[in-house]
């Protein structure tokens, strides 16, 4: 293991029975282990500045067999905690705990856990990421399908996401590996230069304090030597593309990713404007928002001689005008607008579902839907693909998860709580509402008074999604903006200030906004986005990744080499199943898009 921690200070008086502690591991196991530190011990230390370190820095590696790991273990351990607890973790230096946690074991930190530290918090933050614009789309595109080909389609597509999932996972462990791999190829040439003017003996170096700042960061684990597939590094997929795919591969990764994004930015430009165009329009007519059998078209005037497509596009105009600008900076610190979002999201969605409820309950349900409609098949699809995407986002999530010892059979539990979410939500929307009367965005079947007699609750319910997406849209642009730059980036070379600050946020920005302008079918352009480049990013790219991460895995590591975070389908099968079906869902999607079109 190797514990570093980096800056200029003052030392705590604990110190020095630290360095008696080194010392004497050092003597019991010292073919087994190396110590390096470089102090400055001196007054008692006042809390530094934000940012800055201990002033201490120790250096662990382990050598030699397992066996001998195994038999110095107690030493190895005693002397980590000790050294985790009492420089690392003194109570006067709170702010050090969670940006050193990292440095200890993986598997469970000594001072603290993180955020993630937690293996239910991932899953509460998984099952976040998960549900999200699409659900509010799936109940119209089960009533358009029915409710037997919409509970079938939906049970095997949350499995097949959660197939590619368990190969991302899968990937990732891989790419960690061959990453570990590397620092320890880098770390032994390094011995193998200071061998001639370094000895075993020397406990304390001051002189090469600098070559040990360099040096990689490994992780002790607590039974022998190190597992080389721990998922300890955040290893984006746009950085294991580029470990496994070819060129021409890495090219086609971004290009779907792009895709996608842009399909993301449509929906939310289009859902923002929409849903005060439905809620402003609404009420400026009637004094209670839509009534039960009201039905409007976009000619329909709104506000005087303005059209609800005129007010559709001012909406859509002064979105753009707000919202916009930010795609030509950064965005940072939207940690609290994302728990507000978060917490906005769920008490919708539980309002939602118990009004339902009590509706279908007083036998007022007027939803009645048919078991099956070949020709809703479509939608339903690309929206269900799209509700259930998370793979590019897995590494975040994945990885600051303290215990990784039953991640599938966790992932899998979210997997089911979310297929229990959307059917819940979808069965009790078409049997509350008929067919015909479900919008694109279910929050708005609520802005009417039989259902919803409070009037803050209707106006919360129909502006949810604006408060929402408003805050996702300048991340999720930032995010494609930087995934054009990287595209087109060549090692070495830097883009003109023109080229980087107005160019690449122009095409991020407009594409998306005419599209909106366009078209407002929530519907078709959530199914379009998920049945293409949705197909792509959750069956696709995951199939090849695991394929071609298993084919390197074996000429690195020897055939035979187990990955402990292998998928539970490891099977060629299930990744020429997987490729299979998502080139026949492309062409069924694609000849059923073309046979609609002709019959118009």
């Amino acid at each position: 293991m190797r514990a570093v921690g980096a800056g200029s200070g003052q030392l705590a008086p604990a110190a020095a029975e630290g360095l008696e502690a080194v010392g004497a591991v050092g003597a019991v196991a010292r073919s087994a282990l190396r110590l390096q530190v470089s102090c400055r011990v001196g007054r008692e230390p006042q809390p530094p500045p934000h940012g800055r370190n201990l002033g201490c820095r120790l250096t662990l590696l382990t050598f030699g067999n397992g066996e001998r790991n195994h038999r110095n273990r107690g030493a190895l351990f005693s002397l980590r905690e000790f050294y985790f607890q009492n420089l690392f973790c003194p109570r006067r230096y709170p702010w050090r705990l969670e940006k050193h946690a990292a440095f200890v074991d993986p598997g469970e930190s000594l001072c603290t856990r993180t955020l993630f530290g937690s293996s239910r918090v991932g899953l509460v933050y998984m099952f976040n990421l998960i549900v999200g614009t699409g659900a509010l789309t799936m109940p119209k595109a089960f009533a358009t399908a029915g409710w037997l080909v919409s509970l079938v389609l939906l049970v095997f597509l949350g499995f097949m996401s959660f197939v590619t999932t368990t190969f991302v996972m899968e990937a990732m462990a891989a790419a960690n590996a061959q990453l570990r791999w590397k620092r320890m190829e880098n770390h032994q040439e390094e011995e193998e230069n200071d061998s001639s003017s370094v000895s075993d003996s020397d406990v304390l170096i001051q002189d090469n304090y600098e070559p040990a700042e360099r040096r990689p960061i490994l992780s002790v684990q607590r039974r022998g030597s190190p597992n080389l597939f721990e998922i300890t590094d955040r290893v984006e997929m746009g950085q294991m593309a580029s470990m496994f795919f070819s060129k021409v591969g890495v090219n086609l990764f971004y290009f779907c990713i792009i895709i996608y994004l842009y399909g993301d930015l449509a929906i939310y430009a289009a859902a923002v404007p929409f849903s005060l165009m439905q809620v402003t329009c609404t009420t400026s007519n009637d004094s209670c928002g839509v009534e039960a059998n009201t039905k409007y078209n976009d000619t329909d005037q709104c506000w005087g001689p303005l059209r609800r497509v005129d007010a559709y596009r001012i909406y859509l105009a002064v979105f753009t005008l707000f919202l916009g600008p930010f795609t030509f900076f950064d965005v940072q610190k939207t940690k609290y607008l994302q728990i507000l979002t978060s917490l906005m999201r769920w008490i919708a969605f539980a309002i939602m579902i118990v009004l339902a409820l009590v509706r279908i309950g007083r036998g007022q349900g007027d939803g009645h839907p048919p078991p099956a409609v070949l020709s809703g098949v479509r939608n339903l699809f690309g929206v269900c693909v799209y509700s259930f995407m998370c793979q590019h986002s897995l590494p975040s999530l994945i990885t600051p998860v303290s215990s990784k010892r039953c991640l599938t059979c966790l992932v899998f539990l979210d997997y089911v709580l979310i297929l229990a979410f959307y059917g819940l939500l979808s069965f009790t929307a078409i049997f509350c509402f008929r067919g015909d009367s479900l919008l694109d965005m279910y929050t708005l079947n609520f802005a009417r008074c039989d259902i919803v007699g409070l009037a803050p609750v209707r106006l919360f319910l129909g502006l949810f999604p604006v408060f929402t997406i408003s805050t996702n849209f300048p991340i999720i642009a930032v995010t494609l903006r930087n995934n054009w730059k990287t595209l087109f980036h060549r090692e070495g070379g830097t883009y003109p200030w023109v080229v980087d600050r107005v160019v690449f946020p122009i095409i991020t920005l407009v594409p998306p906004v005419l599209v909106a302008f366009c078209t407002h079918d929530l519907e078709s352009l959530v199914g379009i986005t998920g049945a293409y480049a949705g197909t792509g990013i959750q069956y696709v790219i995951p199939a090849f990744l695991v394929y071609l991460c298993r084919k390197d895995t074996e000429l690195a590591f020897g055939y035979g080499t187990v990955n402990k975070h292998r998928s539970p389908f490891h099977h060629t099968f299930w990744v020429g199943f997987v490729l299979l079906w998502a080139f026949s869902c492309f062409f069924f999607v694609t000849a059923n898009i073309v046979l609609s079109e002709s019959k118009v």
